[in-house]
């Protein structure tokens, strides 16, 4: 009987070794309140992976997954900058490949290579989060310029994303050194950083500071402003008039991982129209066209608004760009 009863334990134990589910261990930057939505919808598609979640800001991420590039801990990445994941494809670190809704995305929103390193989710883009309750209190006027903030009567009053660890940040930081060129654009940070109080190691941090009124203005990006005003916070939304920069949110196999099967999975669900319904929920640019509804707090123009964006230059010459940037300016930079 004790025989039977081990035999039966032990056969129901390669039966539940069996049916376990593969866990995926996935690196991101998305915001922390869009990461259940993802990982229910994917695991109720496939019922067999479990997604397990490394996240932090862009910034971290990126350097995590370079320090590790010996022994990647990473199996896929869903929801990392572009301009990262380019960096890492240069240093040979993605696994290239084409996810079955891979003709369905835009050609602009992709890696150029066939099969590609990344492939686009959507884009996030560069916003000035204004708080009209406490501007009036202090007496400052509604900017509608990046050149707007750098008048004197903004002097600690700005809040913005530190480069070297948010997206946001770098977006804002390679964005102006486009639009204005390197020198303009280097002089024009030199203005603005007399008026920031603090820089934070978040994209969405400064949104919600302008929210809570703890600074009046925030350099932030588009998904909290909408986020916060829909929640009643007294937010105006300004996309400053000289263009927007932006970025691509994308997802990436790790070369060398353990669970390739899972991880193209992961990579074609999210490349498919199902994920594409879950992201539009929270951007109003999608990398799939014809998806995306626009979202009332954005102008119809929105996408229009978008600078020309040389992804290829920014991650070539992020390194350098982030170099200069501290040199200049960390000292302001938060603590944490």
């Amino acid at each position: 009987m004790f025989k039977t009863l081990a035999l039966t334990a032990l056969a129901a134990g390669f039966s539940l070794s069996a049916f376990a589910a593969t866990e995926l261990t996935v690196y991101t930057a998305l915001e922390p309140e869009q990461l259940s939505a993802y990982k229910t919808a994917f695991e109720k598609a496939n019922p067999d992976i479990e997604i397990k979640w490394v996240r932090d800001s862009t910034g971290i991420v990126t350097a995590k997954l370079i320090a590790e590039k010996s022994r990647p801990q990473a199996d896929m990445i869903w929801g990392l900058a572009a301009s990262s994941l380019a960096i890492l494809d240069q240093q040979g670190m993605l696994e290239p490949y084409a996810p079955k809704d891979l003709d369905k995305i835009g050609a602009n929103y992709r890696a150029a290579a066939n099969p590609p390193g990344w492939v686009g989710m959507n884009v996030w883009a560069a916003t000035i989060c204004f708080n009209p309750i406490e501007a009036e209190k202090l007496g400052l006027p509604k900017p509608i310029s990046w050149q707007d903030l750098t008048k004197p009567v903004y002097r600690g009053k700005i809040v913005m994303p530190n480069p070297a660890s948010s997206g946001t940040g770098f977006l804002d930081v390679s964005a102006w050194l486009q639009t204005f060129g390197e020198k303009q654009g280097w002089a024009y940070m030199d203005a603005l950083h007399e008026n920031i109080g603090q820089y934070v190691h978040s994209g969405s941090k400064p949104c919600k500071l302008a929210a809570s009124g703890e600074f009046p203005v925030g350099i932030s990006f588009e998904y909290p402003a909408v986020q916060l005003k829909r929640e009643g916070a007294p937010l105006d939304i300004v996309l400053p008039k000289e263009g927007l920069g932006w970025e691509i949110e994308a997802t990436a196999v790790m070369k060398g991982t353990a669970h390739l099967e899972a991880a193209r999975r992961l990579a074609d669900f999210s490349a498919s129209p199902a994920a594409m319904e879950l992201y539009k929920v929270n951007f109003a640019v999608l990398a799939q066209p014809g998806i995306a509804k626009p979202q009332t707090e954005l102008p119809a123009d929105y996408e229009q608004r978008l600078i020309k964006n040389d992804f290829t230059w920014a991650s070539k010459n992020r390194d350098l760009i982030l170099a200069e940037w501290r040199r200049r300016y960390d000292g302001k930079s938060a603590k944490e």
